[in-house]
């Protein structure tokens, strides 16, 4: 049951995050920084992406992909078109490793130490659909102050 409600949220959340990215009237003003806002929704977007498809693609459905998180706060300018597939991608990617789970692997320790101490993987499941339901948040209050 767990799993098809955490499928359901990453569905809905990922597809509010092609929402934002697309609905931002200029394409440049995704990777604007301004009035204190320490980052754009540009590099929000790719922040998410990374996060979703390591801990959920990588470890949990065994994709392969590397992380470089530096590269999510660092990078600009990527075409809006190139967030918009790595959304895409993600949904696929975190739909296909959710199905691989059954009760057992959801109670089973997490293999990555995340946080200060161990979870469940259904813990960090959880976590992952909060933080990427705050950092959705964030690119939605970027685009209607910032993208003017």
């Amino acid at each position: 049951m767990l799993v098809k409600t955490l499928k359901s949220l990453f569905y809905r959340d990922l597809n509010r995050l092609k929402t934002e990215i697309a609905s931002y009237g200029q394409e440049e003003n995704i990777w604007i920084v301004d009035h204190g806002i320490a980052n754009s929704a540009g590099n929000l977007c790719l922040h998410l992406i990374g996060n979703l498809q390591t801990y959920i693609g990588a470890e949990i459905g065994k994709t392969g992909y590397i992380r470089n998180r530096e590269a999510e706060f660092t990078l600009r300018d990527i075409p809006r078109s190139v967030l918009l597939d790595g959304i895409d991608n993600t949904i696929s990617v975190v739909d296909l490793a959710l199905d691989k789970l059954n009760q057992e692997d959801l109670a089973a320790i997490y293999p990555i130490l995340v946080f200060e101490e161990k979870t469940t993987t259904e813990y960090l499941l959880v976590h992952l659909t909060t933080h990427l339901t705050y950092h959705l948040g964030q690119i939605n209050y970027h685009r209607r102050l910032l993208d003017l």
